[in-house]
């Protein structure tokens, strides 16, 4: 396109962003509020704890999935409004609200949706008990089984805990972050005088504990102690009991003049655990006096207070989700080893220099990625390894490979980031061990978050005296080097040996360990630098298509999308006549379908067995989607501000023929055609379930079920007819 029309374009955009800010008043809102997106992001998550088409133990996943969502929200989230409206910010943001308006709006909302979980997990703990297995409470069992739990109880839980009696001699106890506490109103019965003791349960002690027996039977710690109160007391009358819980915040910001990370990490991680206290939650009926006391004691300035007579922490229900019942959980599934490499004898390297390879996890397996580096490890050639880690896991064979590659005399290479949310100590952990190895440990930007996943190796062929060289092998990843979260969450690994990428690598890395900014890429886009403005070119040169009368189409799959900037650049392809169809699993403050602003934007959401997590843009380059000619790309980021302005992410162009009809007729296209998992996002911020099709499609059993294009599948293109503004027009 000649630089004459980009510069009419954006002239265009501009002016139709400027117009659609004069709009304002006259038109709904642009953006939806970040945080109610979210939340109803999480609604579709819980509802999938009522979906009959589920497995009883996999719906159970899914509401304690559902309450691990919201307290991180909360911890993160709703501290920083909250944390805002204590500092007396009232900036409006973009969705119109001061920080005040949107921490009352979602307190609201999260009360709202904590009723759903009570209303989902009394029906699953009906359902649960027909199906033979029991959550109790302080009813009665036979007498083996009673005298089994105060046994357990005895040997295992008393030692323990500490019961500590609230008075003027005793300190107010620290309470940590995701704590569950019990406080008891007693009577001492030698002189009748009222005592208030508080038990902290212990992080250690298990959520729930599984009763032996032939039917299976469950109890939650906290429910397992009261009803042992009288063996925790003796001598004292027991009057009532209340268990609480509280969340505190979590973040940790970085201060722009920390001398040195690692040290401000380790005393920022201690500072987290003793954070302002954000959400009190009260089961039960909850001693006046004692309720008093918690809210004194711990200084809930702008918290959240939670009331509830059923369960709380939801996140705990997770312990009885493996419950030995394989009928009343998805069928196994065993990832594929990608054909192509077995046809190598499992030779990544020579595969990769035949042709380049994408991988789509968790239908193939992650190994492919971990024995990458394995045998770079191993191999006498290798010479050198780069390698990013945001999240590793606890239990990672990236690491053992790199210290492994480290101990052979290999150059490593780890750039380790310390700034992932609730895996710094982790983090932390990981360099300690691989900075011993003698793994060069860099820790990136004290700004910037280096999120970009990407391996590279460098390997010696040939004669070095006779023409031969150094090859650059590269692994991208849309997803973390995560061994646990890669069977759950679909993401894609992309490998080649174009030395053009190569070189692009090398500069990444000189980026990241050196500052060393690049002046130029061949062929990457890295963030903050180049990758927003790569997407605006993309986007662009659609609204020049649509002007001139050319299919224009923009497809994309992002797990959120909340950059103003991005989303009124879609806005002004929309008006320009472009087809935008986006897969937004998560939050999205784009509103679509709105007459004059975004009526030929269509976004849906899909939630299922697996966890959508890959990224991908995709633009028509004149013809009608999908074309083998459509601008492809794979990404590490999202359309957040924060990934495209405050982190380093990379975005790689598809250009092989086979890695392209792979990403874009068979990923992108499946997205799109799925209509079992879908939720469709109206104007007013809600979703609908896509109903019954005459062409029902599941992604994900499709995947499970049949290979990929590198394993000698078929595009789902072939054959298939692809309706433009397919998810507007409900023609699924």
């Amino acid at each position: 396109m000649k630089t004459q029309d980009m510069l009419e374009i954006r002239e265009t955009v501009e002016e139709q962003e400027s117009g659609a800010a004069e709009d304002l008043s006259t038109q709904p809102a642009r953006f939806f509020n970040r945080e109610k997106s979210w939340l109803a992001f999480n609604e579709r998550v819980l509802a999938e704890a009522t979906n009959p088409n589920y497995p009883l133990l996999e719906r159970l996943r899914f509401l304690s999935i559902s309450g691990s969502n919201i307290d991180e929200f909360l911890m993160v989230r709703v501290a920083g409004l909250a944390g805002q409206v204590r500092r007396q910010i009232e900036e409006i943001s973009t969705d119109g609200l001061t920080p005040s308006q949107a921490l009352a709006s979602t307190h609201e909302k999260v009360l709202e949706l904590e009723q759903i979980q009570q209303d989902t997990w009394a029906d699953l703990k009906l359902q649960l008990a027909e199906a033979g297995i029991r959550v109790i409470g302080d009813e009665r069992l036979d007498a083996d089984r009673e005298a089994w739990l105060r046994s357990y109880f005895l040997g295992q839980v008393m030692p323990v805990i500490t019961p500590q009696a609230i008075d003027p001699a005793h300190p107010f106890p620290f309470v940590a972050n995701q704590g569950i506490g019990v406080m008891f109103a007693l009577t001492r019965l030698a002189d009748d005088a009222p005592v208030m003791e508080m038990v902290l349960i212990p992080a250690p002690l298990p959520r729930f504990v599984r009763i032996p027996g032939e039917e299976a039977a469950w109890i939650s710690i906290e429910d397992l102690i009261c009803r042992n109160a009288g063996e925790l007391f003796p001598g004292f009358g027991v009057n009532g009991h209340g268990v609480f819980r509280i969340l505190r915040d979590s973040d940790i910001e970085i201060e722009e003049d920390a001398e040195d990370l690692v040290r401000y990490y380790r005393t920022a991680i201690q500072r987290r655990r003793r954070g302002i206290v954000i959400v009190l939650q009260l089961q039960g009926a909850f001693d006046p006096s004692a309720e008093e006391l918690l809210r004194n004691q711990l200084g809930l300035d702008k918290a959240l207070i939670m009331k509830t007579e059923g369960l709380i922490g939801f996140s705990g229900l997770s312990a009885i989700c493996d419950e030995d019942r394989p009928e009343l959980k998805f069928e196994p599934y065993t990832p594929r080893y990608p054909e192509r490499i077995l046809e190598h004898d499992g030779d990544i390297f020579a595969a990769i220099r035949e042709k380049d390879i994408v991988v789509q996890h968790p239908y193939e397996s992650f190994e492919v990625v971990i024995d990458f580096l394995r045998q770079a490890a191993r191999d006498p050639d290798v010479v050198a390894i780069k390698q990013t880690l945001y999240r590793a896991g606890k239990q990672s064979a990236i690491i053992s490979a790199l210290i492994y590659a480290a101990e052979q005399g290999k150059s490593v290479t780890a750039v380790v980031e310390l700034k992932a949310r609730f895996d710094e100590e982790q983090n932390l952990l990981w360099a300690s061990q691989l900075e011993r190895a003698g793994v060069q440990v860099i820790y990136g930007f004290v700004d910037w978050k280096t999120h970009a996943k990407t391996s590279m190796i460098v390997r010696r062929e040939g004669d070095m005296s006779n023409g031969g060289g150094y090859r650059t092998y590269c692994h991208f990843g849309t997803g973390n080097y995560h061994p646990i979260t890669a069977r759950i969450y679909t993401d894609l690994s992309y490998f080649t040996a174009d030395p053009v990428i190569g070189r692009d690598v090398g500069r990444l890395f000189n980026f990241i360990t050196g500052y060393v900014e690049p002046k130029v890429t061949e062929c990457l886009s890295i963030s903050p630098i180049s990758l927003r403005s790569t997407l605006y070119d993309c986007i662009d040169a659609e609204i020049e298509n649509a002007r001139s009368g050319k299919p224009a189409v923009i497809w994309a799959k992002l797990n959120s999308l909340t950059d103003p900037d991005l989303i009124d650049r879609l806005y002004a392809a929309s008006k320009a006549g472009v087809d935008i169809d986006l897969v937004v699993r998560g939050i999205c403050c784009l509103r679509p379908g709105i007459e004059g602003l975004s009526e030929n934007i269509a976004v849906k959401s899909v939630i299922g067995r697996f966890l959508e997590h890959c990224r991908i843009w995709a633009f028509a380059n004149g013809e009608e989607m999908p074309n083998r000619r459509a601008r492809v790309f794979i990404t590490s980021a999202d359309g957040m501000s924060r990934n495209l302005d405050r982190r380093v992410e990379v975005m790689v162009p598809i250009t092989n023929k086979t890695v392209h009809d792979q990403v874009l007729d068979q990923v992108m296209l499946a997205n799109l055609l799925d209509t079992e998992q879908s939720w469709i996002l109206h104007p007013d911020g809600t979703s609908e379930r896509v109903g019954e099709s005459d062409n029902p499609f599941n992604l994900h059993r499709y995947f499970m079920t049949n290979p990929s294009l590198s394993g000698r599948g078929a595009s789902l293109a072939s054959g298939r007819k692809v309706p433009k503004l397919s998810l507007r027009r409900g023609n699924i």
